[in-house]
């Protein structure tokens, strides 16, 4: 896709330690609210919810691990890379 950004999400085959590190471990990628933009970032709602609420009440249908992406106009290349050396 040219001139164009997308967005997917995913469920992280992996703990909830393990998907942090793998957030943290991306370069490109950006953690982010606010997906859509030109960037490239990524968000865990789950890690969005405030402890007092917990998980489990406050998303009932959403799985812990779901990850959202949103693909920005980055070279691909770079994209796929910052992902593959992410993972754990």
């Amino acid at each position: 896709m040219l001139g164009y950004s997308g967005m997917l999400s995913f469920e992280f085959d992996g703990t909830l330690v393990e998907l942090e590190a793998f957030i943290e471990g991306l370069e490109v990628f950006t953690p982010g609210a606010s997906l859509g933009g030109v960037e490239s970032l990524i968000e865990v709602p789950s890690f969005m919810i405030p402890d007092e609420i917990g998980h489990g009440k406050a998303t009932a249908e959403i799985p812990e691990t779901l990850v959202r992406v949103s693909v920005g106009l980055e070279d691909a290349d770079d994209l796929c890379e910052d992902l593959r050396t992410a993972l754990p």
